[in-house]
């Protein structure tokens, strides 16, 4: 054989591409002519007799779905939690509110009961006196500030010694102001005068009216000399003092509207009496 004879191929021979593209579009309509007559006789098909079952919850899920519910309940607590205390905390305060307003209007109350109380003492002492000085009465000769001692009374018209110089001191400080608490120069208490008057002949008398009303030897009313001390109230318990100056009268700081002053003893009768001197 001549080498250049034709040797036959192997190779399988290529389909025709328009007999593979007729093929398929064949096969394609079968199909769709079988969907369709499915699609349009839905009567004739056969009823459904299987349940679809659903996915079952897996243990994660369930976890999950656990926790969620826990975590809402928890801030339903909370907020239930924070509710009752913000309750508690406004309840608090106005009881605190409440208290402190009680407690004002206590306070204010007793203020007003003590000046209440100070006040009808003080109007109960004025009365007291008003109804000592009508016991007393002064002679119809007695000029104008100066009376007469009462018959009653035995006393000297003039002082010698120390006594005439306590009588002079407390005479000399006529017309000071009063000031409670005041020990001089200018303004004085009733203590506070007597003091000083008694403290400028070297004789050391003690502060406060109670205890300068027992500071010497009682002396009766009827037997009063210059330099003894006047008390107003009981020895021990007296609530003012002055001096007695003679000629039945006396020196005392009285009060803050009149200050120091000279008056006879029926102006404001004392309780009674006691000699340092």
């Amino acid at each position: 054989m001549s080498h250049t004879a034709h040797i036959p191929s192997h190779r399988k021979p290529r389909r025709n591409a328009p007999k593979t593209a007729l093929r398929a579009g064949v096969a394609g309509g079968v199909l769709s002519t079988i969907a369709v007559a499915g699609a349009a006789a839905p009567a004739q098909a056969e009823p459904v007799t299987q349940t679809i079952e659903m996915p079952t919850i897996t243990a994660g899920l369930s976890t999950a779905v656990a926790a969620s519910a826990q975590a809402t309940q928890q801030v339903a607590q909370d907020l239930q939690t924070q509710a009752q205390e913000d309750a508690a905390a406004a309840t608090a305060a106005k009881t605190a509110k409440k208290a402190k307003a009680e407690a004002v209007r206590k306070a204010e109350a007793e203020k007003k009961a003590e000046a209440a109380a100070k006040a009808k003492a003080e109007a109960a002492e004025r009365a007291s006196r008003s109804a000592a000085r009508t016991t007393l009465s002064t002679s119809s000769g007695s000029s104008a500030g100066t009376a007469v001692a009462p018959a009653s009374y035995s006393s000297s018209s003039s002082a010698t010694g120390s006594a005439a110089s306590v009588v002079a001191f407390a005479q000399a400080q006529v017309g000071d102001a009063y000031v409670s608490g005041g020990t001089g120069p200018n303004s004085w208490d009733c203590s506070g005068l007597v003091q000083a008057a008694f403290r400028s002949v070297g004789v050391d008398l003690p502060r406060v009216s109670q205890a300068q009303s027992t500071a010497g030897t009682q002396v009766s009313l009827s037997n009063l000399q210059p330099g003894d001390i006047l008390y107003w109230g009981g020895a021990g318990s007296a609530y003012h003092v002055g001096v007695y100056v003679g000629g039945g009268q006396f020196v005392g700081a009285q009060n803050s509207s009149t200050g120091v002053v000279q008056r006879p003893l029926s102006y404001d009768p004392p309780s009674g009496a006691v000699r340092v001197l």
